[in-house]
This record gives C-alpha cells, sequence and structure tokens, in this order.
C-alpha cells in the first residue's frame, strides 16, 4: 500500500487483503465502501448468514470460529470493529463477553495463525475518558469509565496493549460520530427521524450541551489513512475537535424542513454535572496522519433527513 500526504487517501494493490469484523455494522458498511474504492481486497465478519461470498460468519466470542476465520483469510490488515457499540446496552454481560472476550479471543487467534498484519486498528470509544470536568479530552488523561459499556472499552485497550510488542496495533478511541445508516437509539438519528416523521414533540435532555458529531465517512478517512501510517503500539482520539450545541441541530432542522419540532426536556434524559462543551484534542493524531475532518453537521444532517436505504 502506497502512503499519500495531505488529504489524499492511501491507495492499495489487490494484494492488500484487509479484514473488518463487524462488517455489516453501521462504521463496517461505510469502511468496506471506502476501503474497496481504495483498492482493497475486503473481507469481513458478520454475525449472521450473508449472500456476500467474502463475509464469514464469525461469533468472536467463540475462539474456534476466529481461528478458523485468521487461517483461511490470513489478512495483511485487520479492522476490529465488532462490538456492542450502544452506550445505554443494559446486558452487562453480553458487552463484556462481545467487546472483551471478543478482542482478547482475535488478537490470539492472529498470533495462532502465525501471520503478521501490516496494521491493526482496534476501535475502543471516548467513553472511556469518563468525567474528567474538562473540556478538551487528550490521551494523557487517566480513563474513568462510568458505564458498562466504557469499562469494557477500557478493558479492551488493556489487553490490545498487552499485544503491543507482538503485532502492530494502533487502539483508536473515536468522538461521537453518525452518518446516512445509523439507526435509533443514537442521538442524532433520533432527533432526524422525528423531523422525517413531522412529529410535534421531541423528548430530549440537555440541549444547551455541546460535543463532536463527526461525519462517518471522516472517521473512515482517518481509519483508512492510520492503516498507512507509521503509527503502531499507541492510542489515539480520532476527533475533529469542533464541537456542536444540539440546539444549533435542531435550529438546523428546523430550517431545512421549515418547521419547528416542541422540545420537551426529559429528567430522566438530564445527566447531573454534565460537562457543557466536550471535544477531544487530535494533536497525537495530527503526529501521525495529515487529515481535515471535511464534512459539517449541516451537510451531515441533510444527508440523513434526505438518506434512502
Amino acid at each position: 500500500m502506497k502512503q499519500h500526504s495531505g488529504q489524499e487517501l492511501p491507495r492499495a494493490s489487490a494484494s492488500d487483503k484487509v479484514l473488518i469484523t463487524g462488517i455489516d455494522g453501521f462504521t463496517g458498511k461505510h469502511i468496506e465502501n471506502k476501503l474497496k474504492a481504495l483498492g482493497f481486497d475486503v473481507y469481513g465478519t458478520v454475525i449472521a448468514d450473508s449472500q456476500n461470498p467474502k463475509h464469514f460468519v464469525c461469533d468472536i466470542r467463540n475462539s474456534a470460529n476466529t481461528d478458523a476465520i485468521f487461517r483461511l483469510i490470513q489478512p495483511n490488515y485487520i479492522v476490529h470493529l465488532a462490538a456492542i457499540s450502544f452506550a445505554g446496552e443494559t446486558n452487562t454481560s453480553l458487552i463484556h463477553d462481545v467487546n472483551v472476550i471478543g478482542t482478547q479471543n482475535l488478537l490470539n487467534s492472529v498470533c495462532n495463525a502465525e501471520i503478521n498484519p501490516l496494521k491493526i486498528i482496534i476501535a475502543s470509544s471516548a467513553t472511556v475518558y469518563g468525567n474528567q470536568d474538562a473540556s478538551v479530552l487528550d490521551e494523557s488523561m487517566t480513563p474513568k469509565p462510568v458505564n458498562e459499556y466504557g469499562k469494557s472499552k477500557l478493558e479492551t485497550e488493556i489487553i490490545a496493549s498487552t499485544f503491543f510488542d507482538k503485532l502492530n496495533i494502533v487502539v483508536v478511541r473515536p468522538f461521537n460520530y453518525t452518518g446516512p445508516g445509523q439507526n435509533e437509539p443514537f442521538l442524532i438519528p433520533k432527533i432526524v427521524n422525528h423531523f422525517r416523521n413531522k412529529k410535534k414533540v421531541i423528548e430530549l435532555g440537555n440541549i444547551d450541551v455541546a460535543r463532536e458529531f463527526n461525519h462517518v465517512d471522516d472517521v473512515c478517512n482517518v481509519y483508512a489513512k492510520l492503516l498507512s501510517s507509521v503509527a503502531k503500539s499507541t492510542v489515539v482520539n480520532v476527533c475533529s475537535s469542533h464541537e456542536v450545541f444540539l440546539n444549533d441541530i435542531i435550529t438546523i432542522l428546523n430550517k431545512m424542513v421549515r418547521y419547528e419540532i416542541e422540545i420537551k426536556i426529559n429528567p430522566a434524559f438530564v445527566r447531573k454535572n454534565e460537562i457543557s462543551i466536550l471535544k477531544g484534542s487530535n494533536k497525537l493524531l495530527n503526529t501521525y496522519i495529515t487529515y481535515s475532518f471535511e464534512k459539517g453537521i449541516e451537510d451531515t444532517l441533510r444527508e440523513m433527513y434526505f438518506f434512502k436505504s
């Protein structure tokens, strides 16, 4: 794979074989299309039968499954996305088994197959930071996850770090991102769907807060560039460092669809001591790759509103 500077993405050859776990998920579908367009020979794991001959059923909780996949495919690159990705999931055993044991099985299977991928990207999450009492979060901060999802992702990072001396691993901590094809119960799809369905009222928590709401395409571009970067044995934020107020999202959609929705604040959705502005530092990311996030929130909301699955 050839490395390029600036916004240009790396081009691959047919011999550049990449395996994406969870390829049928929201992010998996986007990055599959991205990497295929760049010339990669793309394979993936799914949890249920697929008509795609390059998609293989694999329960990453089962080490025999992961062993078989890596012996069969022997990828040059791996993007590990398979996970319980909703922070509000209440089945703690499922979260742990998929996110933690699944990652352990995956990395053990890579070693068992005696392959040495050029790069392995493992998706963690910015939720590992928890409550830091700071507006800008960087990798030097001690993680303080506050929910089971965040805890599972921190455990995932710890497991990955034990393989740093054996495998070329980059652990990524993406901040909030969204885009066409993301479903409820995630926040932005919930808001967009209320407008699309002409709902008169929407229940939200505190709307006077700002978070990153990046576009999934930009996140996938970063992953693609990290595959050919010098980054290894590291944990890095994937973020634009640009915050958007929830109130502004409502305003943009009000203008876009030309009607105003009534907002009701549901106390159950309001978090105590919530930090008003929260975003990531991309300083470390910028030492590994050169990339500027391209899609703003207006473009993202427009794509989602008019998206047809």
